[in-house]
């Protein structure tokens, strides 16, 4: 009989493929707001910059579409997600509808538990901080964001928070880049937990002001001109976006 291994041997455990180390490295990338939403990805550039063949490559992109970050478009290759300005209108707007019904619903009593949630997220993004890692940041930021909403302990209302994830962490990953040249990422999180030590007090009304001031509308002032698509809706909305960026007091 074949003598067997102890049962406290440690399983052979493979380390990450070709493939799965593309997929994080173009992931970060893109979160990081390196890419932008609908530009390219061409396969030959991509080979060059991280060091493997094509195989990995067009795995590592299938993935990505997979996860809704790349679509794959016949005869033009693969794509970042798109966005057009419209998508953005509709993705900020309820967004913000839906912090503001969490708030409403948690303050001015928020549970010590749901609290400690948020804290937890902000000791992730502390210990990014030093990094240098931006889409490490940018994913984390979402969870502290996902964490704000769970405030409410309304299920359904954080689900419908997540079902954005990928577009909302694509909005954060241009905001982001926009605000590279006003703040780090200890200035990242500095602005986040600003924001929570304000909803920790309990005032709504601060909150809400908070909120409306926490900065995660840069991009829509500096970058989202970029994207096609405008619509009557996103026109007149983000008019009014920039107007109150050039006058806060209005």
């Amino acid at each position: 009989m074949a003598q067997q291994l102890r049962k406290d041997s440690e399983k052979i455990v493979a380390g990450p493929s070709l493939a799965q180390l593309a997929k994080q490295r173009i992931e970060s990338a893109i979160l990081a707001g390196d890419f932008f939403p609908g530009q390219r990805l061409i396969e030959d550039r991509l080979c060059e910059e991280l060091g493997v063949s094509r195989p990995p490559i067009r795995e590592a992109l299938k993935e990505l579409e997979l996860a809704g970050l790349v679509r794959h478009i016949p005869r033009r290759g693969s794509i970042v997600a798109p966005m057009t300005q419209h998508d953005v209108y509709e993705i900020v707007t309820l967004r913000h509808e839906l912090e503001q019904m969490a708030l409403r619903l948690a303050l001015p009593s928020p549970d010590p538990e749901r609290l400690a949630r948020c804290e937890a997220a902000l000791g992730v993004m502390e210990g990014i901080a030093s990094t240098g890692d931006e889409a490490g940041m940018a994913r984390a930021g979402f969870e502290f964001h996902i964490a704000i909403a769970g405030l409410a302990g309304h299920q359904r209302l954080e689900n419908t928070y997540r079902a954005m994830a990928m577009q909302l962490q694509l909005c954060m990953a241009m905001n982001n880049k926009a605000r590279r040249e006003l703040e780090d990422l200890h200035g990242n999180l500095a602005r986040h937990q600003e924001l929570f030590d304000v909803v920790s007090r309990g005032d709504y009304e601060e909150a809400m002001a908070a909120v409306e001031g926490h900065g995660h509308y840069t991009f829509l002032v500096a970058a989202v001109d970029q994207l096609d698509g405008a619509s009557p809706e996103s026109r007149q909305w983000l008019e009014h976006i920039r107007n109150k960026a050039a006058d806060p007091t209005d």
